[in-house]
């Protein structure tokens, strides 16, 4: 027997927090794709929607993906925008006569018109068709997941790992249940489990800490009779909304008292975790002061600092880090990225190896990482910034920071950008002519993905709090809308 399965991806983690609203433009300037073309651009890589075409040749279904939509992380996604993307995606399904559905989504989309984008897609969805048709979709590891969520969906599976490197397994898994629901020989549901916080404590990370033990027991888990998935979801902190924070569900059908019982166990150890943390949190200071002393022969020391991550929808334009380097003098290092389109504009207009006086960067909200640095830079290269990844996350995917150049300040290289990028790659450097593995200091925004590709040539890690927007300080943040009380914002009894 053959199904016909409608596919999509749409992601968006949206930091409520940010003063960029997203809108079709910042949608365009990540990725998006329709049909065949998706299928080309993300059919042969580390992507959900290669494990759902790989579902697809397994079981011969007749698979039609509408469309993949990314934006970077950012402010409140436009009803214009959601529309935008939605209607095509529910006008396929309301006239595909379709078998199964199969999505790929965040988990933490912010509209302005509601809190919940992943549920509100899949509420319309389940509008045009029938409830016996089965919904499967994946999740990121720090989706938010709602009630309405959990109630529209049949079958989630949410990555893993942290840094997220296992896209397309999940994918597949997502793909298998699917099948099996298809065929009628299983009826899953998702039960949740949640705890009064912000996020899980460390972000989820899964390279060391607490949630290793905890996805070996959800792995252990999966193999019982009438489980097909746990989903340990560490939650996404910059979303101001009700049901923020982290969950665990499980997917199974039977014993589902059991099966409660098993999500809230590891939600409880979460919960009563709640003050290990791993990371030390630098000053910009002491980073500056660390890095003026660093020797190795084993690699540059590399510096993250994770508050001005633009993968948690920081604006990426923080200077403090940038600032206490310079102060200290730090030799035979690289930066990135400084985003500052003005600045990459103004540069237009300079030869290659002239020097101009510039204002760096902090013009988006100076108080959450300092504001701009007025500097005379050495233009090295200019670029139409557009680079393809090589690394866990991004092998063979192709991405852009939008028009770049590279400048020289003292010994400092630094990478100023059109668009906001995470740093999770060497291409990130390398495409523009630095290379990483030889410099001293390497000091990049991200907080956790980058340790898949930079951390096997660092010689030493340390995780750098510039006080920019994505600050582990929450009490710096105006919360409003999450339910109190919660952790940390206040004491939780």
């Amino acid at each position: 027997m053959s199904f016909k399965v409608l596919t999509a991806e749409v992601f968006h983690e949206t930091n409520t927090f940010s003063r960029h609203k997203t809108d079709e433009t910042a949608f365009r300037n990540r990725f998006f794709l329709m049909g065949e073309a998706a299928l080309k651009e993300r059919g042969d890589a580390n992507t959900e929607l290669a494990g759902f075409l790989d579902a697809s040749q397994t079981y011969n279904w007749e698979l039609t993906p509408v469309l993949s939509v990314n934006a970077g992380p950012s402010g409140r996604v436009t009803q214009a925008a959601f529309d935008w993307f939605c209607d095509p995606i529910v006008a396929k399904a309301s006239d595909g006569n379709f078998d199964g559905v199969l999505l790929a989504l965040h988990g933490a989309m912010v509209p302005d018109f509601c809190e919940d984008g992943e549920g509100e897609l899949l509420r319309r969805i389940r509008q045009v068709i029938d409830r016996s048709i089965p919904i499967a979709i994946t999740l990121d590891l720090h989706a938010n997941v709602t009630h309405q969520m959990v109630e529209q969906a049949d079958i989630i599976v949410s990555f893993k790992t942290y840094p997220h490197i296992d896209m397309r397994q999940i994918a597949r898994q997502a793909g298998n249940i699917l099948e099996r629901t298809m065929l009628g020989t299983i009826s899953p549901r998702t039960v949740m489990a949640r705890v009064p916080m912000l996020e899980e404590v460390n972000g989820g990370r899964t390279d060391i800490g607490p949630m290793l033990d905890r996805i070996e027991k959800a792995l252990a888990y999966e193999k019982e009779k009438d489980v097909f998935a746990v989903s340990i979801n560490a939650g996404f902190a910059s979303a101001d909304i009700s049901e923020v924070g982290p969950t665990v569900l499980v997917t199974g059908q039977g014993d589902f008292d059991a099966h409660q019982s098993f999500a809230q166990a590891i939600a409880d150890d979460i919960w009563n975790k709640r003050d290990e943390v791993l990371n030390r949190y630098w000053s910009v200071e002491e980073a500056a002061d660390y890095a003026a002393a660093f020797e190795s022969k084993k690699g540059p020391l590399l510096i993250a600092d994770y508050a001005d991550n633009p993968g948690a929808g920081a604006y990426g334009d923080s200077t403090a880090l940038l600032k206490a380097l310079l102060a200290a003098d730090i030799k035979n290092t690289c930066f990135g990225p400084i985003v500052d389109a003005d600045v990459v504009k103004q540069l237009q207009q300079f030869a290659i190896g002239s020097v101009a006086k510039i204002a760096l960067g902090g013009k988006t909200e100076p108080t959450f990482g300092g504001g701009p640095l007025v500097v005379n830079a050495t233009l090295k290269l200019l670029s139409n910034g557009n680079f393809v990844g090589d690394g866990p996350m991004m092998a063979n995917l192709k991405d852009s920071f939008g028009d770049l150049a590279v400048v020289r300040v003292g010994e400092i290289d630094i990478v100023v950008t059109t668009l906001a990028r995470q740093m999770l790659d060497l291409q990130q450097f390398r495409a523009f002519g630095i290379e990483p593995e030889q410099k001293t200091i390497v000091a990049i925004k991200s907080m956790q993905h980058f340790r898949a590709a930079f951390e096997p040539i660092a010689g030493e890690v340390i995780i750098c709090d510039s006080g920019a927007l994505c600050t582990p300080q929450y009490d710096r943040l105006s919360y409003k809308n999450v339910a109190r009380p919660i952790f940390p914002l206040n004491n939780v009894l």
